[in-house]
């Protein structure tokens, strides 16, 4: 009975679903970008682990990976119990998203920059190939699906089609420029761009569920940012250094070992998996010695394999230099958000209205910095008065000073 539908209909009856979307969304898509790196680290590198809640990062500067974040919104269906579609049917989850889980991190003290990809490199070609394909086979399932009115396998295959268009990234762009917030185009992949401005001290961390943000050398990852409030899951962070450390790695072999685990830019070795795939790297400390050692008749090794290309990458990816970018938050146009979000889009007025004061104050309420950015402490120095040390009956004083030196 669905056949017989417009495909506006359909993405609404989609969009109605209950918000399980984005959950399966997440807990299905826990190692990103790189395959059982997530686990492998719990397993391996538990201390390079831990979970804070958002309000510990306040007066930190953020890198986030704009496409990432949008593709969440869009999977996500509602938003404080409002539908997701304006009155003429077009999506609206991405703008929302960014709207609230903005002002959200914002509220925090929190600081973000949002990272939009640029062009894929070249050798994505093959990954993105393989997407293509399975975007083609869920179109065909979703067919069927609807032939039938399978509510279940409806909802399952529309989620698989999601896709991030240029139109949204133009109007999340659009959008945080009217909010005053900061953001970037990347020269190619985004979690590159952001791992480049962390390496450069522009930011603290990458906020993405990516996980080859750390292969690209960001030394803290944190995911879970830009989450809903009402989902009450703490941020994940992830310290690259910590891991790098505890699995007694080099960024070079930890490199290696991500393209062992499976990434976006070549095949992995057939029968070789997260457990094997460690031990190896420790042993052999490089994919080259690797390939001298092991039977590949056991482990198929793939034809052409470009892992060398792939380290490449990984080790200099094309990225813009961090000196030269400016990230500057400023105050938010009212008036424009109005015309863009009321006017355009058929958000709720007063709610807009609403998240423009929050926006305010938390740009009122940010202007005090980390206490760490400003000093650390470098020693602690305990002293005694001399007349403590001969007359115990003497009023205790305190037992020494913190001395601190100002810092980044």
């Amino acid at each position: 009975m669905f056949s017989s539908f417009s495909a506006i209909w359909r993405f609404r009856v989609f969009l109605r679903l209950k918000p399980i979307n984005s959950r399966f969304f997440i807990t299905n898509n826990t190692n990103m970008g790189i395959q059982g790196l997530a686990k492998l680290l719990g397993d391996n590198a538990p201390s390079s682990m831990k979970e804070n809640e958002i309000k510990n990062y306040f007066g930190r500067k953020i890198a986030v990976d704009a496409s990432m974040c949008i593709y969440q919104f869009l999977i996500a269906v509602r938003q404080d119990g409002s539908m997701l579609t304006n009155e003429d049917g077009e999506t609206t989850s991405h703008l929302m998203g960014i709207f609230y889980r903005t002002i959200r991190m914002l509220e925090n003290g929190i600081k973000p920059v949002y990272v939009f990809d640029g062009k894929p490199p070249e050798m994505k070609s093959g990954e993105l190939e393989k997407r293509k394909e399975r975007r083609e086979e869920a179109q065909k399932s979703l067919t069927k699906a609807e032939e039938v009115g399978d509510a279940a396998e409806i909802e399952k295959f529309n989620r698989r089609l999601v896709k991030v268009t240029k139109q949204h990234n133009e109007e999340c762009k659009g959008l945080l420029k009217l909010m005053g917030v900061p953001y970037i185009d990347a020269p190619c992949e985004a979690e590159a761009q952001c791992a480049a401005l962390v390496k450069a001290g522009k930011v603290y961390a990458t906020g993405t569920e990516d996980m080859d943000a750390l292969t690209f050398g960001s030394s803290v990852l944190l995911r879970h940012l830009t989450f809903s409030e009402a989902r009450k899951m703490p941020i994940k962070e992830i310290n690259l250094n910590k891991a790098l450390s505890e699995l007694n790695l080099s960024q070079d072999e930890f490199i290696d070992l991500c393209i062992l685990l499976g990434c976006d830019y070549c095949d992995s070795i057939r029968g070789i998996g997260p457990k094997r795939a460690i031990e190896l790297i420790k042993q052999h400390k490089s994919i080259e010695k690797i390939l001298e050692n092991i039977d590949t008749k056991k482990y198929e090794i793939p034809d052409k394999w470009m892992y060398q290309e792939a380290r490449k990458l990984f080790q200099s990816p094309e990225v813009g230099n961090p000196d030269e970018i400016n990230l500057k938050w400023s105050e938010p146009d009212e008036e424009g958000l109005i015309k863009f979000m009321v006017e355009e889009k058929q958000f709720n007025e007063d709610r807009i209205r609403n998240g423009i004061k929050k926006l305010n104050k938390a740009r009122q309420g940010s202007t005090q910095g980390r206490l760490d950015s400003f000093f650390k402490v470098t020693s602690i120095v305990t002293t005694k008065r001399k007349s403590e040390e001969t007359n115990g009956n003497a009023k205790k004083k305190p037992k020494g000073k913190g001395t601190f030196k100002k810092g980044r």
